[in-house]
């Protein structure tokens, strides 16, 4: 079984986001998927009570599940300033993190303390978990873009991809779909943008 944790101390970064994301494709890899949402505000779980159940299906869950068929996917979408034993859980469940980031500057600085904070941790050092960053909500037309740019290389952060700055995401939450539910040649531009993520499982 694989487990992603889904983890970023700032508010708003979009965590969730990505976790529905996430455990959307994997449905539709007829993979058997656990969405666990141990945010108290359970905006994973209430997503997933939307979902048509025509779609793929996705089990939801409060807590980190132990056991799960071999080929199955645990996503983890954690809260905001996941700390103390709910932390240690979430890492020491996690084959993967996923670090979502926001370009402004309160988030880069939030990021970078929490990837600092990562490393020293010993499952992260021994190599037994692997961390990438992604870029979202990102215009690359901007300054703020091009300064997001210049701290990630600066800093020597993973990162994977960036996810454009759409309307998109935010339409689908409330009707229970995510991007991979929709039909790839009208969103091919979308698609792209979280391939290099995609190929990282």
């Amino acid at each position: 079984m694989q487990t992603i944790l889904v983890a970023n101390p700032k508010g708003g970064s979009g965590k969730t986001t990505v976790a529905i994301q996430l455990a959307s494709w994997f449905a539709w890899q007829r993979r058997p998927v656990v969405l666990a949402d141990l945010d108290r505000q359970h905006s994973a779980l209430r997503w997933l009570q939307q979902r048509p159940e025509t779609f793929p299906p996705i089990r939801g869950r409060e807590e980190i599940v132990d056991r799960l068929p071999a080929d199955a996917v645990q996503v983890l979408d954690s809260p905001a300033g996941l700390h103390g034993k709910l932390f240690d859980a979430a890492l020491q469940a996690a084959d993967r993190i996923v670090v979502p980031m926001q370009p402004a500057a309160f988030d880069r600085w939030a990021s970078a303390d929490f990837f600092a904070r990562l490393a020293d941790e010993k499952r992260v050092r021994k190599g037994k978990v692997e961390i990438a960053l992604i870029g979202m909500r990102v215009n690359a037309r901007t300054q703020t873009a091009r300064d997001f740019a210049a701290f990630v290389d600066e800093a020597g952060l993973p990162l994977l991809t960036t996810i454009r700055d759409t309307q998109l995401y935010v339409q689908l939450q409330p009707r229970g779909l995510a991007l991979f539910d929709l039909p790839r040649p009208r969103f091919e531009r979308d698609y792209g943008q979280w391939q290099p993520l995609l190929n990282w499982f």
